[in-house]
């Protein structure tokens, strides 16, 4: 079967014009100067606009003792 109202190249292309990628904008952490995203908590050092948000020492030592716990069983 053909297809009635087919659409051109260029209107497909026009379409598909937003569906380009962009490449994430990166900022530097205020504490500790590794790069983040955006308004988003520093993965490094847990901190978003100069307060602790995620207790990085916490989460860590809970990371190695679960390694552990699976390295012995």
């Amino acid at each position: 079967m053909v297809v009635r109202m087919r659409h051109t190249r260029s209107h497909t292309a026009n379409r598909r014009s937003h569906h380009a990628l962009v490449a994430q904008s990166l900022t530097l952490c205020e504490s500790c100067g590794s790069k983040k995203q955006k308004h988003a908590v520093c993965k490094t050092c847990g901190k978003y606009k100069g307060r602790d948000v995620i207790d990085m020492v916490k989460k860590t030592a809970r990371k190695a003792a679960k390694k552990k716990e699976k390295q012995t069983a």
